[in-house]
């Protein structure tokens, strides 16, 4: 109990003196933002930093925060210090300045950023990566949305024929999503189902305090880290798994979109910042409540969705569980929406393929389900099927996090600023990811000793990128900065 508490205090007290610092490394002014210059009531529109923070939170706390904490608690109890301080020095970092370094230029979206800070190879690459992560984030929040329907609502067996029904429903949603403006008529709820999301955590918080505490300890033998079920290593899985909650560089793709809707500088710290430190929050207590979970008997290798309503119905009763599990259901639909919307706009605009029309949206659609579908098939047939999915978005996220580290080193070494404060973070992802692929069943197998070496060589060329592009690109970045 001791100790996530400790972590709770981190991410508060760390996250608002840390938070203050970032800011005053970026310094925001008060120049008009494109909310106001370009606006166009339409994508360019001012609202209100409430608004703005709020939807920003619902944007990026879908079923990350939760399903990679129930999993990562499996590692032990120092789950609770790597959240925050993650959280604080890494994700909250990343989001904020991800969100100011396109206000400062036009709202643009991370792949335009990149083109412009790190030159157009570097977009390339980051083209093919960032559609990779939108075509498994849109397959998660496909698969556990449609588990929690089948198990929680219907009270059937998540490996039977119903499955693909909830699956095939979620897909028609997608679909009719790209001829019809179906997401206005969620959006008028989903706020909802978000305060849902927000109170089912602070829910469980609650029960873990008051009636969780003797049973909030170390799932298996081991002082702060745990000797994991299957014999998983904490470096570099454990940051793979909790891809959410700590850092997640889809969170770059929802910060710019707000971009354009931020009125003023100064209330950056507050809408991204801030809202990465309540994501923070919301994973620290789906963690917790795992943990007590798991240690009031119930197995080790139960699916994480499945938690999810185990957790709930602990803390929060059958009714209360009912509601939370509803809105752990609607955000990653919500939010699967817009993953598959990128992916179509981003494939079509490689391939100059017109997306003017309805029936050339569905078109390409229907393609792009293909892959997504072949992958949920693998996915339900295999034992580890989940979380072998689940790995390959957490490396695709936290590679596309690594690209977005990059840019904001090489954006705040180009401005004369502290760039250290993203170049650390960049270069121990780095050295994760690299470590990881190298390593992992679903990479390239090599011996764990090999795969720390290959890390450190991936995190010294993170580093040493930075400064090649700041040498070849600064001069002419500078003389175009507004």
């Amino acid at each position: 109990m001791a100790l996530f508490l400790i972590g709770l205090v981190i991410l508060a007290v760390g996250g608002f003196f840390y938070g203050k610092y970032v800011e005053k490394v970026f310094g925001p002014d008060d120049r008009e933002t494109p909310a106001i210059r370009l606006a166009d009531g339409v994508d360019y529109v001012g609202m209100s930093k409430g608004k703005n923070a709020l939807i920003e939170l619902l944007n990026i706390a879908g079923t990350g925060p939760i399903l990679g904490p129930i999993q990562g608690i499996l590692f032990g109890p120092i789950a609770f210090l790597t959240i925050p301080i993650g959280c604080v020095l890494a994700g909250a970092t990343h989001d904020y300045f991800v969100g100011m370094i396109s206000i400062r230029n036009n709202g643009n979206q991370v792949p335009k950023l990149i083109s412009r800070y790190m030159g157009p190879k570097a977009n390339k690459i980051y083209i093919v990566i960032i559609c990779i992560l939108m075509l498994l984030t849109g397959v998660v929040f496909i698969y556990t949305p449609g588990d929690l329907i089948v198990n929680d609502l219907l009270g059937m067996d998540v490996n039977g024929a119903a499955i693909w029904y909830a699956y095939a429903g979620i897909l028609l949603y997608y679909i009719v999503a790209t001829l019809f403006p179906i997401d206005k008529i969620i959006g008028r709820v989903y706020p909802i189902f978000g305060a849902i999301l927000i109170i089912s955590a602070i829910g469980i918080f609650a029960g873990v305090v008051i009636t969780g505490g003797a049973d909030l300890h170390n799932i298996t033998q081991g002082v702060l880290i745990s000797k994991h079920p299957t014999g998983q290593l904490f470096i570099p899985i454990f940051f793979i798994t909790v891809a959410c909650g700590i850092l997640s560089g889809f969170h770059g793709s929802q910060a710019t979109l707000i971009s354009r809707t931020t009125k003023s500088e100064f209330e950056g710290r507050n809408i991204f910042y801030n809202s990465m430190l309540i994501e923070g929050f919301i994973a620290m207590a789906w963690a917790a409540g795992a943990m007590v979970v798991f240690n009031r008997g119930t197995a080790l290798d139960t699916n994480a969705t499945l938690m999810v309503g185990n957790i709930s119905r602990e803390f929060m009763g059958k009714i209360g569980g009912l509601f939370a599990v509803a809105g752990v259901i609607v955000l990653p639909i919500t939010s699967g929406d817009t993953a598959f919307r990128s992916l179509r706009l981003m494939v079509a605009e490689q391939i100059n393929f017109d997306q003017s029309t309805a029936k050339h949206r569905v078109l390409l659609s229907l393609i792009l389900f293909i892959p997504a579908v072949l992958i949920l098939f693998f996915a339900k047939s295999n034992a580890q099927g989940f979380q072998i999915l689940w790995r390959y978005f957490g490396f695709t996220n936290q590679l596309v996090a690594v690209f977005a580290l990059a840019l904001i080193s090489v954006y705040l070494k180009m401005h004369g600023k502290n760039y250290f404060i993203t170049l650390i973070p960049g270069m121990f992802y780095a050295f994760i990811v690299t470590s990881y692929i190298a390593s992992a069943d679903i990479g390239l197998r090599l011996p764990m000793n090999v795969a720390y070496v290959l890390g450190v060589v991936g995190a010294a060329f993170f580093c040493f990128m930075i400064s090649k592009v700041v040498k070849n690109r600064g001069d002419e970045v500078m003389k175009t900065e507004q």
